[in-house]
């Protein structure tokens, strides 16, 4: 197996996740920046080893067919809208994802600066959310996030695709999606309603017994078992954010697998329900905005990427020239916060 990115480094306290697409005509910039990324990783890391500075780079399907040429990873699609009687999961635009971890938010945000400026017109930043760690690691609805991670070999194994795609031994399927919470009907709700919701006791994070576990809730509709009895898992990487002044408060999902099938699953069952109509009750207070399946390479696809595929053009579209109108003006675009 190739030597992954750094899908499996520990839990951090900051995260950024950047979501950018690429402007047609920009295909070659866009292949050159993936070489360039492990110099910027270590440009901001290098004199801060201290700030524990991790990134994982995605490529969508779509991306991956306009900037790079050859064998694709054999279970990469675009991400599937999920449209349940009463709940949705959209997918919405995104080409490349960067998950960025450290200890404190400054490498995470200086690391996003460099790579906006790196890739310059050929990109554009569609959303950009800061995550923090929250409290004994709790998300905004007062759990204990993660706590069913594997860990060591079994994370690797649940993470990371093997032999049975061997050019892309190493890599990683990621899908995220940003969560928005309605706070006010979630704490108007008895603490027993919020266990039972969840699956979880709160206080002591210990998760209910199966006997007396809802069958509607996030525990039990996202165990994923085969016919046979094996449990299926992925690696999840959550983190809290929020805006005071928006009034916006959420979790960032993030879930890598060897198997996207596996997070597919899980997401069916939450916003379809199984049964049909028994969908997951944390639904009644959490609203996905996003959706976006990508793929993480192993390190070395980056290092030496495929060629540009033969359509795509050498080439960049020149940009407007000075004065001349432009098609957007990008006012309040999640670039500018950067």
């Amino acid at each position: 197996m190739r030597t992954p990115q750094d899908v499996l480094a520990p839990l951090t306290d900051s995260a950024l996740f950047l979501t950018l697409t690429v402007r047609p005509g920009h295909e070659a910039a866009a292949h050159d920046f993936l070489p360039a990324l492990d110099g910027l990783v270590g440009s901001v890391a290098f004199p801060h080893p201290g700030e524990d500075l991790h990134c994982v780079l995605g490529i969508s399907s779509d991306a991956w067919d306009r900037l790079l040429s050859g064998p694709r990873p054999a279970h990469l699609h675009p991400f599937r809208a999920i449209a349940g009687d009463r709940h949705t999961a959209p997918a919405t635009p995104g080409d490349l994802f960067l998950h960025l971890r450290s200890a404190r938010p400054y490498p995470c945000f200086e690391l996003a600066r460099r790579v906006v400026a790196e890739l310059g017109p050929a990109a554009e930043v569609v959303d950009a959310v800061h995550g923090f760690r929250y409290f004994d690691r709790r998300d905004l609805l007062g759990f204990v996030d993660g706590t069913a991670n594997p860990t060591g070999g079994d994370a690797a194994a649940c993470a990371l695709v093997g032999d049975d795609d061997p050019a892309f031994a190493g890599g990683s399927y990621l899908v995220v999606q940003k969560y928005l919470h309605d706070l006010d009907a979630w704490t108007a709700k008895p603490v027993e309603d919020r266990e039972a919701a969840v699956g979880r006791r709160m206080l002591e994070n210990i998760e209910i017994p199966d006997d007396r576990k809802a069958s509607d809730s996030h525990v039990a509709l996202t165990t994923i078992t085969d016919p046979d009895g094996t449990e299926r898992e992925i690696v999840r990487d959550n983190m809290p954010f929020g805006s005071i002044a928006r009034g916006e408060y959420g979790t960032y999902f993030a879930g890598y697998a060897a198997d996207p099938s596996v997070t597919e699953r899980m997401l069916t069952r939450m916003f379809v329900g199984d049964p049909p109509g028994n969908t997951d009750r944390l639904l009644e207070v959490s609203t996905a905005v996003t959706g976006g399946l990508f793929f993480a390479p192993p390190a070395a696809v980056l290092a030496d990427p495929p060629p540009l595929p033969a359509s795509a053009a050498r080439e960049e579209t020149p940009e407007p020239a000075r004065g001349a109108p432009a098609a957007s003006l990008g006012i309040g675009g999640l670039r500018d916060h950067l």
